[in-house]
């Protein structure tokens, strides 16, 4: 009497290979539009920042010049969108930032200088609390005023007028809390795990009143760890928001 086969055990090696595989050709597609598409859309850009100032002659009616403007503003955000997906692609594949000794005041200061504008036409106010000019961090430049630009902004779509946001650091043992603070319409916590994927957002598509891609926390994210660092969110659902980027002490 022949006995029974064992069943065949999966080939777990194997199936890992395959998602590696899908994984990769998920980022090299990802990077292939990005690249191919953000040529025609500087184009686009440029031709239509030309039309709105009129820069060879009157259009003829203001409507044209309107449009052109709408048509400018469309593709700046569109490149925006594409400048972000390069920017997880790029950083999952393992082309890192470079940390540094550099103190942080400096970076918020440039990044509050770059978003004022955006927060006084919103009628919200920017509070720096940091003025510890000597208090420095392990972290690439360009890498954190990346992940402050992103928090700030979005802490300004969200916060409502007359209010203010308060952006600090502070150290802590062998590390650097930089925190971005408002109150507003914050998801519950236990969204936000999700809201850290690329493309996820915390309204459905009937009641979504701001506009995005659902990136901004997922290059946030991607960006810190780059650094060594980590991000986390305290969320008090519909009330106020708190933002951490955690980095190594310098």
């Amino acid at each position: 009497m022949s006995l029974p086969q064992p069943a065949e055990a999966p080939n777990w090696t194997l199936d890992a290979a395959r998602e590696a595989d899908k994984d990769a050709a998920k980022r090299a597609f990802l990077r292939m539009v990005s690249h191919e598409l953000r040529t025609p859309l500087n184009s686009i850009i440029g031709f239509s920042d030309i039309l709105t100032h009129e820069l060879y002659g009157p259009l003829g009616s203001a409507q044209y010049v309107e449009y052109a403007g709408i048509i400018r503003d469309s593709g700046r955000k569109l490149l925006n969108l594409f400048n972000n997906v390069l920017d997880i692609v790029r950083l999952e594949d393992g082309q890192g930032l470079t940390p540094m000794n550099e103190p942080v005041l400096p970076l918020i200061e440039e990044v509050l200088t770059k978003v004022r504008p955006l927060a006084t036409a919103r009628g919200v106010t920017l509070y720096n609390r940091l003025l510890d000019e000597h208090l420095h961090a392990w972290l690439d430049p360009r890498g954190l005023t990346t992940c402050l630009d992103h928090l700030l902004r979005n802490a300004i779509d969200f916060t409502p007028e007359g209010e203010t946001i308060e952006i600090n650091a502070r150290l802590g043992h062998n590390h650097v809390s930089v925190s971005v603070f408002n109150r507003g319409n914050a998801p519950d916590q236990d969204e936000i795990e999700r809201l850290m994927k690329p493309f996820e957002q915390g309204e459905n598509a009937e009641n979504r009143t701001h506009e995005g891609a659902g990136l901004g926390w997922a290059v946030v994210r991607v960006n810190i760890e780059a650094m060594g660092g980590s991000f986390s969110v305290v969320s008090r659902k519909g009330e106020a928001l708190k933002a951490i980027l955690r980095l190594k002490a310098g």
